[in-house]
This record gives C-alpha cells, sequence and structure tokens, in this order.
C-alpha cells in the first residue's frame, strides 16, 4: 500500500458504516485523515473513534499518525483518471527470459497470494516450424473494452486517463466480465484475501483495489496509485532485462526505467503490434516482436519450478 492512505466517497455496499466513520474520525482528528500504527508509545489522552463493525473504541491518541497533505480522491476522481494522461504499456518479447520477477513484484504490491497472478507469462509459439518465445500477458485496457458493456451494475469502468478498473464495492461477482474478455486475465477472489492487518480497515479504494475482496473479480490495474505520485508500475521497475516500457500516449514517451523512448517511433521503428488486434479492442499494451532475442527460451524454463513447468511442457517437448 502506497504511504498515503485514500479516502474515497462511500460506495452503496457500506454507506451508512462509512459515513459514520467519516463523521467520528471527522470529530477526533479534526478534518485530518488519521491510521493506526503499533511502534508510538501509548500515552493517557483518549480518542473515540467508531470501528468498521460499528463500535465505540477508545484509543491512545499516540496511536494516530496525522496527515496534513494526504491526498483525498472523491469516488468520481477514481472513476475519472489522471487528467491530461493516456497511459500505455510497450512489452519488448526480445529481451524477456521468464525471470518472473514482474509477477512476484506485482503480487506483492497487491498482496496477492502465489496462485494468483494478475500478470502471467505465457510460452508462445506461432506456428509449427517457429521457435517458442517469452510473452507477458496482462490486462491490456482496451479503449473498446468487452468487460465494461456487459458488467450489470457498473463496476468495471473505463477511465479518461485510458485504465480499466473494477470497483469491488460494486462487484457482485457475476463473472460475466471474466467470460467477455477474449484475453483471458481476470481472476476470481474465490478465498478471503490475506491483507496485512493494518490495510484490513482502511476504506475501499477502487483505484488501488485495496483492501480486496472475496467473491468478487480482479486484474491488473496499471497502477494508477503509483502513476499519480510519478511512479513506475513495480512490473516495470522489477523487470532486470528492461522488458516493460510505460508512458503517457499524450506526451509520446515510454520509459522502462532505464531508457526513455518516443512511443510513436517505437512502435514505427520496431513493428510494434496490439494481440488479436483483429477483434477490435483496441488493446493499450503494445507488443514488439521477438527479433533478435537476448535469451534462449530455455534460460527461462530449466530454473522454473516443477509445477510451473508443467504449463510449458507440450511446447518445449515439441521443440525438441
Amino acid at each position: 500500500m502506497k504511504e498515503q492512505e485514500i479516502i474515497q466517497e462511500p460506495g452503496r455496499r457500506n454507506f451508512i458504516k462509512n459515513v459514520a466513520i467519516a463523521t467520528v474520525a471527522t470529530a477526533a482528528c479534526g478534518s485530518i485523515a488519521c491510521s493506526c500504527t503499533s511502534n508510538k508509545t501509548a500515552v493517557s489522552d483518549k480518542v473515540r473513534l467508531l470501528s468498521p463493525d460499528g463500535e465505540i473504541v477508545e484509543i491512545d491518541s499516540a496511536y494516530l499518525n496525522h496527515r496534513e497533505n494526504m491526498a483525498v480522491l472523491s469516488q468520481h476522481e477514481q472513476r475519472t483518471g489522471i487528467a491530461g494522461k493516456r497511459f500505455v504499456m510497450v512489452v519488448d518479447l526480445a529481451l524477456c527470459k521468464n525471470a518472473r520477477k514482474c509477477v512476484t513484484a506485482c503480487q506483492k504490491h497487491h498482496y496477492r497470494p502465489e496462485e494468483t497472478e494478475w500478470l502471467s507469462v505465457k510460452l508462445m509459439k506461432d506456428s509449427e516450424k517457429s521457435a517458442p518465445y517469452w510473452f507477458p500477458k496482462q490486462c491490456f485496457h482496451c479503449d473498446n473494452p468487452p468487460c465494461v458493456k456487459v458488467c450489470p451494475v457498473d463496476a468495471t469502468f473505463k477511465r479518461n486517463d485510458g485504465l480499466v478498473l473494477i470497483d469491488n464495492d460494486r462487484c457482485i461477482g457475476c463473472k460475466f466480465c471474466m467470460a467477455a474478455c477474449p484475453y483471458s486475465t481476470r481472476v476470481f477472489n474465490w478465498d478471503e484475501p490475506n491483507v496485512p492487518l493494518e490495510l484490513q480497515d482502511l476504506q475501499y479504494n477502487a483505484e488501488t483495489g485495496i483492501p480486496a475482496k472475496v467473491g468478487t473479480v480482479e486484474k491488473c490495474d496499471f497502477c494508477p496509485d503509483r502513476a499519480r505520485e510519478g511512479l513506475l508500475p513495480p512490473c516495470v521497475e522489477s523487470c532486470p532485462n528492461g522488458v516493460f516500457y510505460f508512458g503517457d500516449e499524450n506526451e509520446d514517451t515510454v520509459t522502462n526505467g532505464s531508457e526513455t523512448l518516443g512511443f510513436t517511433q517505437l512502435l514505427k521503428d520496431r513493428a510494434g503490434y496490439r494481440f488479436l488486434e483483429e477483434l477490435g479492442t483496441k488493446p493499450r499494451v503494445y507488443y514488439l516482436p521477438p527479433k533478435d532475442r537476448q535469451f534462449p527460451v530455455e534460460r527461462g524454463y530449466d530454473d522454473l519450478p516443477e509445477n510451473i513447468k508443467e504449463r510449458f511442457k507440450d511446447i518445449m517437448e515439441a521443440k525438441k
């Protein structure tokens, strides 16, 4: 979770509870956001707050962390996005060796277990005679997203900055969006998410998806909470080979953290394309073909755990 806590306007499910919490918190903190910490020495001054369970509790004022410059996002701001931005991603397939640093960084940032992959790395083989290559795949944040059209409660929505997000306060778990997505990039929360204790009582924020909710759908969100701070998504920062470029289409630049390139010129020079573009979904993730690959495909296979190797065994055996 980022250092700043973001408070949203109450969703329909928690309307009454959130209004009560906001009222008591405002009275206690003088309109300054508060969060509980465990590394401060308790003092005798007590503050009464309303817990998420609807109970009035007394805590030492030393446990309140006052943040005068906290960013406050309304639900409208969460759903419209970051003004003036149109985010895009470019993936250089020639550089991917399936190091899986991107996968684990994503899981860590979003507090997801090992078996839940918002970003997965596939082993692709375009034809019988072509060589396989590694293919990172996450939500494509389409400009014509089928998932948005089929959601019956407006939980999945498209923002002005190009991102497609999910409001889990609205999500009813019908999975219509999962069926409509032609890329199979969404996952379902079957179990109660393992959210750290200090985050469990936060107001839900659709921009971060924290705290996560059981019985709802999730996916890659391009980490807009980090974008608001001028930071790159963890998948981009963690990749040791610079596979992912992230940036703003309006500025016509993308970066992998080591180099910054012109977005339009990069696609022209490297024959960039969008996955299954013929579907008309207009993805905002572009791929650079795996030409002049830097690593043999075996580099990303031999050291994998056996349970993950099973995913690619058919293609690797056919390669021999």
